[in-house]
């Protein structure tokens, strides 16, 4: 059962569910389901969100930072809650809990399906601008490796997770890949980077990247005609076949083109439930908690946040603004490498 929620006159959000440190959550706090999502509390509700484009696209300098709807700039990783709210009346209590089961979750849209550039939240730049990864010096496309184009799914994040390099997790036995945790959309629609969309989670795939568990959230867009009638992994793979197979094997493949080896996958590469999956959610946002916290190592993480209550790294609207404005002013787009249509056959 839920863990009730206290509505302070200022509108935070608080659970009567002790948080404790990440440090300290093991496999039965994990498995327990009292453990309530929002442990934090906010200072505004949730609400839509506009984008603004910095630098060159396709070059390294660009950036897509965030802000509410009202002009102010924020972290799509620390200020975005997890759960998406509801448009009930901060004055209403609600009559009953929200089942689990119909728990929606924000997601940040970082690459739209079938478009190739590594887009992603800049965990180590203030505000956590959405970048285009870089690696040896050159911007970061995933190759197409036959017979799919690019990115299968529209990827993204849930904010307020993180996936603790210091934490080792019980099922895999390997610790997080200091990421937020990634979420797979697999609607029709295609979306944009930096769009922020509202999901259910279907299930979860245990990756294992070069030693470091990546789990991958299977969600469905909440406004997508199939919404609905896909409720769990099962009904993904009744009613669209060959859909699950071909992400194992997108996964496994997509770094060999640059030399790397196939990924591998923990519990044989089978996805796990619904319920599985949000109890992987719950126990990376515990790890957020504590980054924001400062009650972990952030080696690195940069955690500066305008909304997350009694988090020692809050900073001002006008701080976050200067840090906008101190970026390159938006300009024309750099060609995108030819190379980057090539497909691989491996």
């Amino acid at each position: 059962m839920r863990a009730p929620l206290l509505r302070s006159s200022l509108g935070c959000l608080a659970t009567l569910f002790g948080a404790s440190p990440a440090s300290s959550i093991d496999k039965g706090v994990r498995r327990t389901a009292a453990a309530a999502l929002p442990h934090l509390c906010y200072s505004r509700k949730a609400m839509h969100y506009q984008t603004e484009e910095r630098g060159h696209p396709n070059s390294a300098d660009y950036r897509i930072y965030f802000k509410t709807s009202d002009g102010k700039y924020i972290s799509p990783f620390h200020d975005i809650p997890l759960v998406a709210e509801s448009d009930q009346n901060d004055d209403v209590p609600a009559k009953k809990p929200k089942s689990e089961r119909k728990v929606l979750y924000n997601m940040v849209v970082e690459v739209p399906r079938w478009s190739n550039a590594k887009m992603e939240i800049a965990t180590k730049e203030p505000l956590n601008p959405i970048k285009q990864d870089v690696k040896k010096g050159k911007l970061r496309y995933v190759a197409n490796v036959f017979p799919h184009k690019g990115y299968i799914w529209n990827y993204g994040a849930l904010p307020q997770t993180w996936e603790d390099p210091n934490q080792k997790d019980e099922e895999t036995n390997c610790c997080g890949d200091n990421d937020p945790i990634d979420v797979c959309d697999i609607g029709t629609q295609v979306c944009s980077p930096g769009q922020v969309i509202q999901v259910k989670v279907l299930g979860i795939l245990a990756m294992i990247d070069e030693g470091e568990t990546d789990w991958k959230v299977i969600a469905i867009n909440a406004d997508d005609p199939d919404a609905e009638k896909l409720n769990c992994i099962e009904d993904v793979r009744k009613s669209r076949p060959g859909h699950l197979e071909a992400t194992v094997e997108w996964f496994r493949k997509y770094k060999v083109p640059d030399g790397k080896p196939e990924n591998q996958f923990g519990f044989k590469g089978e996805f796990k439930d619904r319920d599985f999956a949000v109890e992987i959610i719950k126990s990376t946002h515990e790890h957020w908690r504590a980054l924001v916290h400062k009650q972990t190592d952030a080696g690195g993480i940069e955690c500066k946040n305008l909304s997350c209550c009694d988090s020692p790294f809050r900073f001002s609207a006008d701080e976050a603004r200067a840090i906008v404005k101190s970026a390159p002013a938006l300009g024309s787009a750099h060609p995108v490498p030819s190379e980057v249509d090539k497909w691989h056959f491996v």
